[in-house]
């Protein structure tokens, strides 16, 4: 799927596109990224196509939504899941377990640093429910991280406006 492509999905679909595609990105599912995906919203925002603060809203939705359904798999059946994998793959046994000790020690403010960083922001809902973290706090950590890491892309490209578009268009 190119630029173009996704610009007409949102022109047609609006904030059902937005919150569809941050959803599966959130969920760590292949989609648009939703790094490509939340500046462009940005850009509609300053083009009138949608509030920005709207645009935001729907942005930290879907990507607590994501969030909590990874949380919530980590929770049901996440630590049999990984037991088996461990089993089958031995040599990785120490670098989970070291992961795992990363999130319980750190607890909420590791779930909010974690999503800042790119690589870890969408894959630390799992271990936070395998660990069975305190749902209230982990929503709280989770909303304030999602929100700043959104904000910054919604509002770079808000603040850019036709020159991330242009970006955008030629990648």
């Amino acid at each position: 799927m190119d630029i173009s492509t996704f610009t007409a999905y949102f022109l047609r679909y609006g904030e059902a596109a937005i919150f569809v595609i941050v959803l599966l990105e959130y969920m760590n599912l292949p989609g648009f990224p939703a790094g490509v995906i939340m500046p462009l919203s940005g850009v509609m925002a300053a083009r009138g196509k949608i509030g920005f603060v709207h645009v935001l809203a729907v942005t930290v939705a879907a990507g607590l939504l994501g969030s909590l359904i990874l949380y919530a798999l980590g929770r049901t059946g996440g630590s049999r899941v990984l037991e088996r994998y461990m089993d089958r793959h031995p040599e990785k046994r120490e670098s989970l377990e070291r992961k795992l000790d990363w999130v319980r020690q750190r607890g909420c403010a590791g779930v909010f640093v974690a999503k800042l960083l790119p690589a870890l922001r969408t894959l630390v809902s799992i271990p936070a429910g395998i660990l069975r973290m305190d749902l209230v706090k982990y929503t709280v950590s989770s909303a304030l991280g999602i929100l700043i890491w959104n904000l910054v892309f919604v509002g770079a490209g808000y603040a850019c406006g036709e020159q991330v578009f242009a970006l955008l268009g030629r990648l």
